[in-house]
């Protein structure tokens, strides 16, 4: 099993929040994530690495829209 753990940074614990509970339902049963103060902790774990690089580009994109749906684009680090 290979797993991967995405942390994003952001610049407060509010803004980490409504990125995390916009994600909630397109994460579930795929990710898992969890807050860590102003950061989001994404976990994800697959069997080959092809479907878990399908995951993490799925899960970029959609930190990308729920970061823009929230005026909060640009306001990541992604790690």
């Amino acid at each position: 099993m290979l797993s991967l753990e995405i942390r994003a940074e952001y610049p407060n614990e509010r803004t980490a929040r409504a990125v995390m509970d916009a994600l909630a339902p397109e994460n579930e049963g795929y990710v898992s994530s969890s807050l860590e103060g102003s950061a989001i902790v994404f976990r994800m774990e697959s069997a080959s690495a092809g479907t878990l690089r399908n995951t993490a580009d799925d899960l970029m994109a959609c930190i990308k829209a729920a970061e823009d749906s929230i005026g909060a684009s640009g306001n990541s680090i992604i790690g």
